[in-house]
């Protein structure tokens, strides 16, 4: 262990030593280290050099008396040197502190010549003083003020040793710091480490730690470092180096922090010291990448990473790649490492990833059964699992699926209430000529949300065919204003009976870890031009005239394949007549919206004018859409400036004036949430009760 003399430390940070020309403050005669000039963490101004102040006394050790240079027969009288801390450090057997002590003396006393064998030390006599040490070394440090203070009473003119009396304040100061740092009062720590320099040494180095966290969190970065700089230059201990670039990686700013990595020495092995604190950066760069895939992520990190995955025996850096694939939508290297994880730690969130992947690459019989095992690890899964089933009911032409198959879909259908998989379910029942089975599934899709206009629609188009006049004219007259497709139904302008709605079904994912359910109410424009056709074919787009494009894209949103339509309305956007591309600006739209991305809807929707209520519309949605991804990232304020936004041009729905009192709670603005919420409560919605109990639970 390094013993650095404590003058010296002290004075290096207390004063902010800085080069000034070619003068540096000398200490006891010896130039501080030049490996780089190390500022007092506290220091805020440049110190003039040498010969224009004085040393600032708290932080100069006493000097001992200069050497007669002048030529004298006397002696030199040795110092009076105070070895009681010695001797009691010595009969503890505490030998870390007696090295300490020791080179202490030597540095305040250079002639000074420590016993030969400092564990043999005379035992001293004076058994109060002995105890008094031991109040000290046990942290007793208010009960040993009171035995000073009582044996001061008893015995007239009796004092203590200075040096204990030193160590006691600077025991007490370190107390205080540390109590200021566990309650975040950061000018507390700084005032205290600037009035007790002797704290700031190697032997010390939580405390450096502290007070590089005081600045760091008073956004005094450049001073933070500093401190962590001088751990890093001057102490030699590895736990205590790699703990310090640890909490600088932390807390300071990335440029910051590479400039501290410089400082790495080779480890015994010949790796570098800092390698862990390397791949932790690296890890925390994926994973920033994972949860926003406009971050650009350095290659050099991402391939350090991927090495760590490939030569460990750990699943968590496999995962970790996999979800940052999934972010940009690389299904295929996401399906890779999620394949690996899964095979080295078998688990729920690698079996949710794989599937995901699977999902994007369209194997939604693989994505099914992966997950089918793992769907009650969480809600997520029950979601990916749910939306694996929805995609493999939906695929055309239809896949035939064993009884097994089908019969787990049903049954987790039925468990969850999930709307979509039960249209879906009605679809697939449909197409192979199963129309009791699938007007069943639509009545039930109906019976979990009254409002479903897929469901009604599916729902008439059966009972049409079975011949059923009553039921479907019944369901024209409660959908009657609100579905031309329902009312269409038997008649001869009715589209082709495979026709999807403009909705976004559970099924139709490319989801990513963080996806959560959307409030039911939540709904998207359904507006969709009148024209018969079908798709089932496979055409590239780019083939297409831009009309023929834009009625496949059509063709594709009723078929549930939102990604292929927005590329066929890509082609659409091409035409000349403003009239086709202002309808393949709505359809691309629409797709985006459908996929959930929200930004490339918006883009979208600006590539041709619209009219003012598909332009309403539109905006209405994304802002929703934009309002509900906020407050699911935590980004609260986002939140309610979308919502604010959206209020400008439509009335807000009951379920986003929810979201508005969740969002006002999270920030702490319950009066607002309260009226809200009591607002929202007022028709009778089941969500804004229940927001009402959170937000009375919570005191608000």
């Amino acid at each position: 262990m390094r013993l650095m003399a404590i003058p010296l430390v002290a004075t290096l940070l207390a004063t902010g030593i800085a080069q000034a020309g070619d003068s540096y403050w000398r200490i006891n005669g010896r130039e501080p280290r030049t490996t780089g000039t190390v500022t007092a963490p506290y220091s805020l101004t440049r110190q003039p050099a040498a010969d224009a102040q004085e040393m600032p006394a708290l932080a100069q050790a006493p000097m001992p008396p200069a050497p007669d240079t002048a030529p004298d027969s006397r002696q030199e009288t040795p110092p009076v040197v105070d070895e009681s801390a010695l001797r009691y450090f010595a009969r503890q057997g505490d030998q870390r502190r007696l090295e300490a002590e020791i080179a202490r003396l030597r540095a305040l006393y250079p002639n000074w010549t420590p016993p030969a064998d400092p564990l043999a030390v005379p035992v001293n006599v004076d058994v109060e003083l002995e105890a008094l040490w031991l109040l000290y070394s046990q942290g007793k440090y208010a009960e040993a003020r009171q035995a000073i203070a009582r044996r001061q009473a008893a015995e007239l003119g009796w004092q203590p040793p200075a040096d204990l009396l030193d160590r006691l304040a600077l025991a007490e100061a370190r107390e205080r710091l540390v109590n200021a740092s566990g309650i975040d009062q950061y000018e507390t720590v700084i005032r205290i480490a600037a009035q007790n320099p002797q704290l700031l040494t190697c032997s010390e180095v939580d405390v450096l730690w502290r007070v590089a966290a005081a600045f760091a969190h008073t956004e005094r970065s450049a001073r933070a470092r500093d401190a962590y700089r001088y751990v890093l230059e001057n102490c030699d201990n590895p736990q205590e180096r790699l703990a310090t670039m640890q909490n600088a990686s932390q807390l300071l700013p990335d440029d910051m922090t590479r400039e501290l990595l410089a400082l790495e020495r080779a480890s015994a092995a010949g790796t570098g010291e800092f390698s862990s604190v390397r791949d932790d950066l690296a890890r925390n760069a994926v994973v920033h990448g994972s949860d926003d895939a406009e971050v650009t992520v350095p290659a050099d990190a991402v391939r350090r990473v991927e090495q760590l995955a490939r030569d460990g025996g750990s699943a968590s850096d496999a995962r970790l790649l996999g979800w940052y694939d999934i972010a940009r939508k690389d299904y295929a290297a996401a399906q890779t490492w999620f394949r690996m994880a899964q095979e080295r730690e078998p688990g729920a969130d690698s079996a949710q990833g794989l599937a995901l992947a699977l999902i994007g690459l369209k194997r939604y019989a693989d994505a099914e059964s992966t997950l089918f095992q793992w769907r009650d690890a969480n809600e997520e899964n029950r979601k990916v699992y749910l939306a694996a089933a929805a995609n493999l009911l939906g695929i055309e032409p239809r896949t035939v699926l064993t009884t097994e198959v089908l019969g787990r879909i049903v049954a987790e259908t039925a468990t969850a209430r999930d709307i979509a998989t039960a249209r879906q379910l009605g679809w697939y029942a449909r197409d192979f000529n199963q129309h009791d089975t699938a007007g069943q599934w639509f009545e039930t899709a109906l019976s979990w949300d009254a409002d479903d206009e897929e469901a009604a629609f599916g729902l008439a188009l059966t009972r049409h065919q079975l011949g059923n006049k009553a039921g479907l004219a019944e369901l024209k007259r409660v959908w009657s204003g609100r579905s031309t497709r329902i009312a269409e139904v038997g008649t001869s302008a009715a589209r082709d009976e495979r026709s999807r709605p403009d909705t976004t079904p559970a099924a139709d994912t490319q989801q990513t870890a963080s996806a959560r359910a959307r409030p039911a109410a939540t709904s998207r424009p359904t507006s969709t031009p009148s024209r018969r056709r079908s798709c089932a074919d496979q055409i590239h787009p780019e083939t297409l005239s831009p009309q023929a494009a834009l009625d496949r894209g059509w063709c594709l949103m009723e078929a549930n394949r939102p990604m292929e339509a927005a590329a066929a309305f890509e082609v659409a956007l091409r035409a000349n007549g403003d009239a086709t591309r202002r309808d393949a600006s709505y359809g691309q739209s629409l797709a985006y919206l459908r996929m959930g991305l929200i930004d490339e809807a918006a883009i979208a929707a600006t590539k041709a004018p619209q009219d003012g209520r598909r332009a309403s519309e539109l905006q209405s949605t994304i802002l929703a859409e934009r309002a509900l991804g906020a407050f699911e990232k935590g980004h609260y304020g986002a939140a309610l400036l979308a919502l604010d936004q959206r209020a400008q041009i439509a009335p807000e729905r009951i379920d986003l004036m929810v979201l508005r009192g969740y969002a006002y709670m999270n920030i702490g603005r319950y009066g607002d949430a309260r009226r809200v919420l009591e607002a929202a409560a007022g028709t009778g919605n089941r969500e804004a009760l229940r927001a009402l109990a959170v937000l009375s639970d919570q005191g608000g």
